[in-house]
């Protein structure tokens, strides 16, 4: 299981609306030592499965031998056939999965087909990382909005900028790269428009070799004051850029940034004048989007935590001093306001910085 965990995740960000589930063939003919006749990841895009995939590889050779996979096989029929036809056209003797699927065309359907056909099944092994790697998959399909992950880099006196909303060099090269990682894995990085107009950021992966992993681009953008010649706007052809704005924003404005690329969506306005959050999560949510990266300034990152939509926090803290006039890292809230909401469950180093992985209790 161990191994057909790390397969799905080699593929974290890029199958989505479907999750990215990792499967492995294996026979136990000689004691306690496996024998890997196959493995899959499900495809970028979705398709193939990775199920159909793994039995592909093992061939004639799965006939009698167990199935590991990440998330319950689907049972119905999409794109592709339901994964459990193939599971019992294989011969595959027992199905070993980590945790079920919640989607209501499966939800404990697919373990039934492959019980009623005689196909040992065991449920339960590395749930619990099962249950992180496919948190996209579960949040869209039971809240109907995507997993949110909140990302920020903090000086040690907790500062997220400079006076007067400039940006600020915080973290090393190191962990600049760790973040670049996290994109990738991402199914959408998400942004305000006030982090675009002050930074004018790329928002794509530049580590070597990843850039087709970058992530779609979402601009909240209340009244679309988006410019047509932002930085992001200039390289749609490696990831596209959706703009959210409110229901009121000018229609010129719109037409001028459809006209070189951009798709503009529109959600209504909370009675204080900004844009509903958890709308625009929806929004995502219903184009397929399971995993979103919030990388934004100390306003829009305060506001997710304030409506408890923050899932998993990726907070790099760095020995970086910016000084009393330095920006709060989260307007209106304390820096300890992270453990109110989240747990810290996971810290890592990269060079003088340090990572502090957080999830919801």
């Amino acid at each position: 299981m161990a191994s057909a965990l790390a397969m799905g995740r080699r593929h974290l960000g890029q199958t989505w609306p479907n999750p990215a589930v990792g499967a492995v063939v294996a026979r136990f003919d000689h004691g306690d030592n496996p024998l890997i006749l196959g493995h899959g990841a499900t495809a970028p895009g979705g398709r193939p499965h990775a199920e159909p995939l793994a039995l592909a590889q093992a061939g004639e050779a799965a006939r009698g031998a167990t199935l590991y996979v990440t998330l319950e096989p689907c049972s119905h029929h999409g794109r592709t056939p339901p994964c459990v036809d193939a599971v019992r056209a294989a011969g595959i003797a027992r199905v070993v999965a980590a945790i079920g699927d919640p989607d209501e065309r499966v939800a404990g359907r697919g373990f039934s087909i492959l019980r009623e056909a005689g196909i040992e099944v065991t449920v339960g092994p590395g749930a619990a990382e099962a249950l992180i790697a496919h948190a996209g998959h579960i949040s869209r399909i039971v809240r109907g909005r995507p997993h949110v992950m909140l990302k920020l880099a903090v000086s040690a006196d907790g500062k997220a900028g400079l006076e007067g909303r400039r940006p600020a060099a915080i973290t090393g090269e190191a962990a600049r790269a760790r973040v670049h990682m996290l994109r990738a894995t991402h199914d959408a990085v998400l942004t305000g428009i006030g982090t675009v107009l002050a930074d004018d950021p790329d928002l794509t992966c530049r580590l070597p070799g990843l850039a087709e992993r970058s992530p779609v681009r979402v601009v909240l953008d209340t009244h679309l004051r988006l410019p047509v010649g932002a930085r992001m706007l200039g390289n749609l052809d490696i990831a596209p850029v959706w703009a959210i704005a409110g229901e009121h924003a000018p229609a010129e404005a719109e037409r001028a940034l459809v006209a070189v690329g951009v798709e503009v969506m529109r959600v209504g306005w909370t009675p204080d004048g900004t844009l509903d959050l958890a709308a625009a999560l929806r929004l995502m949510a219903a184009r397929g989007i399971t995993r979103a990266m919030v990388e934004a300034g100390p306003r829009l990152s305060a506001a997710f935590l304030k409506a408890d939509l923050v899932d998993e926090a990726s907070l790099f803290e760095a020995p970086t001093l910016l000084g009393r006039n330095g920006l709060e890292a989260l307007e209106g809230l304390p820096l300890a306001a992270f453990d109110t909401y989240l747990t810290t469950v996971e810290t890592e180093r990269h060079g003088p910085d340090r990572l502090r992985i957080l999830r919801r209790r």
